[in-house]
């Protein structure tokens, strides 16, 4: 094992870090919200993980977010589902990472079925 930024790192490159924090996030999609993104592409960037979830809308939520107001509620929702689900996320982050959530932010696009989430964790994961 060797020390990296703030905690111990299993030998494990940049690269495979964010492909297995998309693949939980991936199957967390799948369970809790019972529909799974087409793709999901992370980055890690210091002491922040980005990930970009495509393909996330439902046709119900494609059809619903045709005017303004169906575009606020699917937003709403999809947040209001993310934060209802936040204790999952943080146990996926913690067990993946060995870090704790510090603030998690998120917004989805109804144009190109589209969401992103920003997770800022306690310690520097790659300088």
């Amino acid at each position: 094992m060797t020390k990296q930024s703030g905690f111990i790192m299993k030998n494990i490159s940049k690269g495979q870090l964010e492909d297995q924090i998309s693949k939980r996030l991936m199957q967390f999609e799948r369970e809790f919200l019972g529909r799974g993104p087409i793709n999901v592409k992370t980055d890690i960037i210091r002491d922040m993980i980005l990930v970009r979830l495509e393909g996330v809308l439902t046709r119900a939520e494609i059809e619903l977010a045709k005017d303004l107001d169906g575009i606020l509620m699917v937003k709403s929702m999809r947040s209001k589902l993310l934060e209802n689900g936040k204790q999952y996320l943080e146990k996926i982050i913690s067990e993946v990472t060995g870090c704790h959530i510090i603030s998690l932010h998120t917004d989805i696009s109804t144009k190109s079925g589209e969401r992103v989430i920003l997770i800022k964790v306690d310690k520097v994961l790659f300088g």
